[in-house]
Order: structure tokens, then sequence, then C-alpha cells
């Protein structure tokens, strides 16, 4: 089947299996004479295991090592497990920084008045010198300006 074929059966994108075939996750397609890639369903069927890591937010290395562990009909299950619960550790440290995330901008968010004046609590913790996100708490904010009402735009 051409590239075209094998994408729709996967769910991968033409552009996606090119690239999954120059960074070895694929082997290289066979060619037809015309120059096409010819797939069959083992390529389809792998595109899909890769498609489905991708969804459960594996890199592209790591899904290497889940091919290879895929294909090694010697492997222990142990050793898949032991795999799936790193990439979990992973996640779950992902999902805390995340909700870092939240917290902060929710704090910052609940602290700006959202009005016509140009202090903004949000602004300011985003332009705070040291860019640690737990260290983003609104504080007083900054006066822009010269004396007088003139404004001045500092950065």
């Amino acid at each position: 089947m051409n590239i075209g074929n094998a994408a729709k059966m996967s769910g991968v994108s033409t552009k996606m299996i090119r690239y999954y075939e120059q960074t070895g996750l694929i082997p290289k397609a066979a060619r037809h004479d015309s120059g096409y890639r010819d797939y069959d369903d083992a390529d389809v069927h792998r595109l899909r295991f890769i498609r489905r890591a991708r969804d459960l937010g594996f890199t592209v290395e790591q899904i290497g090592e889940l091919l290879d562990l895929w294909s090694d009909r010697t492997r222990a299950s142990a050793d898949v497990k032991q795999f799936a619960l790193g990439h979990i550790e992973r996640l779950r440290g992902k999902m805390a920084e995340i909700e870092a995330m939240v917290r902060t901008l929710e704090t910052l968010a609940d602290h700006c008045h959202g009005d016509d004046r140009p202090d903004c609590p949000i602004i300011e913790g985003l332009a705070e010198e040291d860019d640690a996100p737990s260290r983003l708490e609104p504080r007083e904010p900054r006066r822009f300006g010269k004396p007088g009402g003139q404004s001045a735009r500092r950065l």
C-alpha cells in the first residue's frame, strides 16, 4: 500500500511516517519501480504501536526502546513494567509542574484588577528577575513612568 493508505490505516500522518523512517523507528519502506513507498500490514501495525505510544507521552527515543522490548520475545514483562512505571513517574512530575504553574497564574490573575489601570500583577510577576515559577508571587506593583504623569516604558 502507498504512504497515504498507510497513514489512513494507522492514524499517523504521511509527514510523521517519513520522519519515523528517517529516525529508524520504522524500517525504510520498500519501493515500487516508480519510486513510491510500499507499506505492508506489519508496517501499519508498527505505526499504530508508535502512535499509541506517542499518545501516552513517550518520546521518540523511548518509543525506540519500547519497540526493542516489543520485538524481543525473550525479554521479561518485568522490564516492560519497570519502563512504564518510570514513565508514570516522569508524567507525575510534569503534572506537578503544570499544577504549580496553574496555581501561580491563578494567584497572579486573582490579584489583577482587570481594569483600565496599567498596573498588573501578572506582568509584574513575569517581569521578576528570578524566573523560578514558585517565586512568581504577586508583590506591590512597580510604578512605571516619570514624575509629572509622563510615562516611560522600562523593560
